[in-house]
């Protein structure tokens, strides 16, 4: 997992190639700035640290930097954005790449340079000869969405670097809360852990105080609420939304999708699909089809329908001008009741 190579780098065991990949920016971003931050001094920055994007300067530009010994320090960092050669995509460059270079670069590195490659791809194109000698030679770090157990691993180690503990009741409330993206999670726990320096620990309730949540986790309390039958609670967290100047349309789209979602993830339970097949099939967290699931038990298949039919007019009465934006969802809330 990532976090071992984190631990490497922190213990400044390095490697001279790195190849991060994927679609998740965060740990990217995150992988760089520790080797940036552990490998070199911030006085070395200017002269011991360059950055190249390959979509504006050629292979063998980067390369010869990475051959030229660090000027007064052990080693040179040298990152290249943008490897687009990497994949299958045929979009035409505007730069002529020499990939020989760095092949014959990869298989003899220079000792006293850090190549990071940064590839922010899904996939890359394992077909190509390029590929397979970063796969064989580089400390390779592939940054997907992590899925829940990961997720769940990922917040607790994000809490001991800031020296808390956080208890397992409380992992659940925060993503609930917070939700999965990462740099989102850091800030929240970076917060909290903050707060509760005296004890050092994080439990439920200071989660349920102080964490922020996004339009998208009031809209799932809503929803929570709603699937409990406690109306009056619901409106509470919706006239909360409207003081924060929440456009009622959002709101309505942003429910449709939520009951959008439930609805799937019972039909494609039902046809016999495990909640990380669904996942990836509809493209969201395992968190977020988890959670979805717990809320399916509580609404049959006509009460579904039901709800997103009522959905679909509010929203042709929003863009109509049929009714007042800020009434449209208040009844939407009122028929659930009754019905």
């Amino acid at each position: 997992m990532i976090t071992e190579t984190w631990k490497s780098i922190e213990n400044k065991q390095f490697s001279n190639l790195y190849l991060l990949y994927g679609n998740e920016s965060f740990l990217i971003n995150e992988t760089k700035q520790k080797i940036l931050h552990n490998g070199i001094s911030e006085e070395e920055l200017d002269f011991n640290f360059s950055s190249y994007d390959l979509e504006e300067t050629p292979i063998e530009t980067a390369i010869e930097d990475a051959e030229t010994f660090p000027f007064m320090g052990e080693r040179r960092i040298v990152v290249l954005q943008n490897p687009v050669f990497l994949t299958a995509e045929k979009k035409k460059e505007k730069i002529e790449h020499n990939i020989k270079k760095l092949e014959e670069y990869i298989s003899s590195p220079a000792p006293y340079t850090i190549l990071v490659i940064t590839a922010p791809y899904e996939k890359l194109d394992e077909r190509k000869k390029i590929t397979k000698a970063l796969k064989k030679y580089a400390t390779v770090v592939e940054a997907k969405k992590l899925s829940e157990r990961e997720l769940r691993s990922w917040v607790r180690e994000r809490a001991a670097i800031n020296k808390v503990e956080i208890d397992e009741d409380a992992i659940d409330l925060l993503l609930a809360l917070a939700g999965t993206n990462l740099m989102m999670l850091t800030k929240e726990l970076d917060k909290l852990s903050l707060f509760v320096s005296e004890s050092n620990r994080i439990d439920s309730e200071v989660v349920e105080r102080l964490t922020a949540r996004s339009l998208e986790q009031n809209i799932f309390a809503l929803v929570d609420k709603v699937v409990h039958r406690r109306i009056e609670e619901a409106l509470r967290i919706y006239y909360d939304l409207l003081k924060q100047n929440e456009e009622p349309i959002k709101i309505l789209s942003v429910l449709a999708g939520q009951f959008r979602l439930i609805y799937q993830v019972k039909e494609l339970s039902r046809r016999g699909y495990g909640q990380q097949k669904i996942a990836g099939f509809l493209k969201v967290h395992p968190f977020r089809v988890k959670l979805a699931a717990g809320q399916a038990k509580h609404f049959t298949d006509e009460q579904l329908a039901y709800i997103i039919e009522l959905l679909s007019q509010g929203d042709y009465e929003m863009k109509t001008g049929k009714q007042k934006k800020e009434l449209i969802i208040e009844m939407f809330l009122f028929k659930l009741h009754d019905h």
